[in-house]
This record gives C-alpha cells, structure tokens and sequence, in this order.
C-alpha cells in the first residue's frame, strides 16, 4: 500500500490487492485514522475492485461515492458512525473495569449471552437466560481481589504435602484421622457442590463472581483429594458416614437462594470449618495431617471472606434481608431437630486426637479441648453475624442455632 498526497483528505491504493485477499483490512485501517463523517480516497488496479469496495463499505455502513480523477476511478469513503451497518442496533455491555462508574449492570439481558463485559453486542445475537442475572443478588466488590489472591495462593498437593514423612500410628489414633476425614470429604462434597450449581446460574457479566466460584470449586475439589489421599496413606479406607450428617449437608443443597446458600455454607459453615482446621493443624498426630488442615484452613477462610463480602453488600443496600437470613437459620434448625447432629464417632476421634495419648488424664484434657472448640466455633459465628449488622443477642442466638454438624 502507498499513500498519495493528491487531494487533501487521505488517500490509500490498494493496488493489485482484491477484497477476497484482504483489501478491507486496508481500507479498514485507514477510516480508523479519521473522525466519522470525514472521508478518505481509495483507488486500485484489481479487475472490479470498486464495486467490491462499495459492497463491503455498504455491509459496514460507511457511504462510498465512485469518481473519475485523471481518468481514473476514485472511490471517496465516508466513515460511517458506529450504529451504521453491520453494527445498527448493537448492545453495549458496560466495562471491563468493575470500578468505573456504570460498569456493571444491575441487570444482566440475555443477547449479552457469553460476551466479555464491556464488548459490543451484535444485534440478532441469541438470548441465553441466565437465573442469576441481577447484580444485588450475585455480586461482590471486592470479588476480583478475592480471586487474584487466591490464583496467586493455589498450592500442589505434590509438592505442599510431604506425602513421605515418617509417622507410625497406633491403630487406634489412626482410626480417629480416619474417621475425621471421612466426616471432612463429604462436607468438603457439598462445599463444592453448592458454588459449582451456582456457577452455572450466573450471568457471565457478573464474571468477577463467577471466577471466584470457580477457584471455589477448585480449591475444594483439591481439599477432596488430599483428604482421601490421607485416608488411604496406611492402606485404610473411607469409615463411617450417618444419616444425619447427610441430612445437614442436604439443607445446603436445597438452598435456591444465592445469598442465604453463601451465608449458610460460607459465612456459618466454612467459617466454623475453619475453627476445626486449626484445631486439626495443632492437635493431628501427624506431619502429614496437619499440613494438610494448615493449607485447607487458608483456602476456607478465603471463601469466608467472599461470602461476608458479598452478604455485607446485600445487606448494605437491603437491611431487611437480614430478616431472611435468621428466618433460613432457624428453618434449617427445625429441620434438622429430628437428626442426631454431629457424627458420635467423629466427635470421640476429635477427642482422642486432642487428647494426645489414650489415658485417663490424657482423654479428660481431650474432651475439654474439644469443648472449648465448639465454643470458639460458636464465638466465632456470633462474631460474624454481628459484623454483618446483627445484634449481639440475635448473633448469639443465631450462631446457637447452627447445625450441630459443623457445616
């Protein structure tokens, strides 16, 4: 391509070059060096390359006018306006920055379908209906922070964990690990059941939330793992799973609401999860166990964070969803009361692992750790709810009434 300084308004030739070889990536290039409505000059040597210009400037609503010039053809092209052409009715979709001011949409249209936020819409795009396509119902300021410290926190389970490391237990004890992570892999089940349901609800506009619930669903998928893969490391397998236990975690399941399943499993399950991996990672008996609560305890205080961020951001703006989030505590008591709470043998594992050694004494010191565990379980929900507006006595009532079950 050559440029000529004929006539004022730019001027491009194309030469031999037809628009079935690339010529409009040219012509193209040229009309976005000029404001619309200014006019650019385009000339050629190919056989009917006019008349292919013309058609390819009419699809793109630029005005194209034929003239002679020195008996030669000239084609004068006037930049058309964005809404011309092919792009007559486009859908504009906000920003790729969330912090710009209109950014996100409070609602999400369904011909936006799987477009990157802030791109231009093709008008006669299809519509793909999304459940979870209205900003207060999903969304969380600080989501995309969430999600980069937790891409930049992700750890490989070959090489965190020193699969390696020598540790004889007594059957016993080895028993109690067992049976505690048996009970911790169907919780961590339905930790990663419950994102990953809504994840497929939710509108791709809102796409800060969806990467956190996909790092979500893969951080307890990796907990799954290694949960098992310590399960197995003496050649034992999964123990014992009840019915009640099912039955708690089925409540979350049930859940249809994405910002009271967030404050049941997030804010009161996860974060009472929590509590019970730090009390792994200082009573476990062995190397390889508490490295193995260490890391999971730093993945769930994360989802923790997301869930408190986003339920402080639906409560800011609606203060009487409250009253919907201590009904949803209350409704998963009552239905619950039938059930035994907390598995009897993962409740005497804990103990035993706290104890340390199996002597009177040695169980006694067990028990109350296990007992100030629950406490700080409870005195750490009342401490949530209260920081997301409750007051300390319905806090307090609240975080009484949670599962029995932990999750």
């Amino acid at each position: 391509m050559t440029r000529k300084g004929i006539s004022l308004r730019p001027t491009i030739d194309i030469e031999a070059l037809g628009f079935d070889a690339g010529a409009h990536l040219l012509v193209k290039h040229a009309l976005q060096q000029v404001a619309p409505g200014a006019d650019i000059d385009v000339t050629g040597a190919s056989a009917g390359w006019d008349s292919q210009l013309a058609a390819w400037c009419r699809s793109q609503g630029h005005p194209c006018q034929l003239v002679e010039r020195d008996g030669h053809t000239v084609a004068r092209v006037t930049r058309g306006h964005v809404q011309a052409g092919r792009w007559r009715g486009a859908m504009q979709t906000g920003h790729a920055d969330p912090a710009l001011d209109g950014a996100v949409a409070d609602h999400a249209q369904p011909r936006w379908g799987l477009a990157a936020r802030g791109a231009t819409v093709e008008a006669g795009s299809p519509a793909m209906h999304f459940r979870l396509d209205q900003k207060s119902e999903v969304w969380a300021g600080r989501a995309a922070d969430l999600y980069a410290q937790a891409a930049a926190a992700q750890w490989d389970p070959e090489t965190a964990i020193d699969w390696n490391a020598p540790f004889e237990l007594p059957d016993i004890v080895e028993d109690a690990v067992v049976q505690v992570l048996t009970y911790m892999i169907e919780n961590e089940v339905a930790a990663l059941v419950v994102p990953a349901r809504f994840l497929g609800q939710l509108h791709p506009h809102y796409r800060e939330v969806q990467a956190v619930l996909a790092i979500q669903c893969a951080d307890e998928a990796r907990h799954i793992d290694v949960f098992t893969r310590r399960v197995r490391l003496k050649g034992k397998g999964p123990a014992l799973s009840t019915a009640g236990g099912q039955n708690s975690l089925k409540t979350l399941l049930d859940e249809a609401d994405f910002s009271v399943a967030e404050f049941l499993l997030s804010v009161l399950g996860e974060g009472t999860f929590v509590s019970l991996l730090q009390f792994l990672h200082t009573h476990a008996p062995d190397p390889v166990t508490r490295q193995i609560a260490r890391l999971a305890a730093r993945d769930e205080a994360r989802h923790v964070a997301f869930g408190m961020t986003h339920l402080a951001a639906r409560l800011e703006r609606e203060p009487a969803f409250r009253i919907r989030l201590a009904n949803a505590v209350q409704s998963r008591n009552d239905a619950l009361s039938g059930t035994s709470g907390l598995n009897e043998e993962v409740f005497d594992a804990l103990i035993l692992l706290a104890a340390g050694e199996f002597t009177p004494a040695a169980i006694a010191t067990g028990y109350q750790r296990v007992q100030e565990l629950m406490v700080d379980m409870a005195e750490g929900r009342q401490a949530r709810l209260e920081k997301l507006g409750f007051a300390k006595d319905a806090a307090q009532q609240l975080s009484s009434l949670h599962t029995r079950n932990f999750m």
